[in-house]
């Protein structure tokens, strides 16, 4: 397990048709991310999800596709202008 960390910011959040909330947070360049899913019961009475969060770096995963990284990049960077890294989005 690695002991640095990176700041990633809220890029993706879908809802499915099982309750499911999918949560992506990604590295400022949009290269890395890691994908999290909740129940949306659980966003009401857990933790909040916040604009950026420290992942580990060794849990990161890459992004597979140019255009993927493009939007992340862009997703993260709106992110990061609007809100502070602590806020609940």
């Amino acid at each position: 397990m690695s002991d640095s960390t990176v700041r990633c910011w809220l890029v993706e959040r879908t809802f499915d048709d099982r309750n499911l909330v999918t949560i992506v947070y990604a590295t400022p360049d949009g290269s890395r991310y890691q994908q999290r899913e909740r129940s949306s019961t659980s966003l009401q009475t857990g933790a909040a999800v916040t604009a950026a969060t420290e992942i580990p770096d060794d849990e990161l995963e890459p992004v597979a596709d140019e255009e993927t990284r493009e939007r992340y990049a862009t997703e993260a960077e709106r992110t990061a202008e609007q809100y502070d890294p602590d806020d609940p989005i």
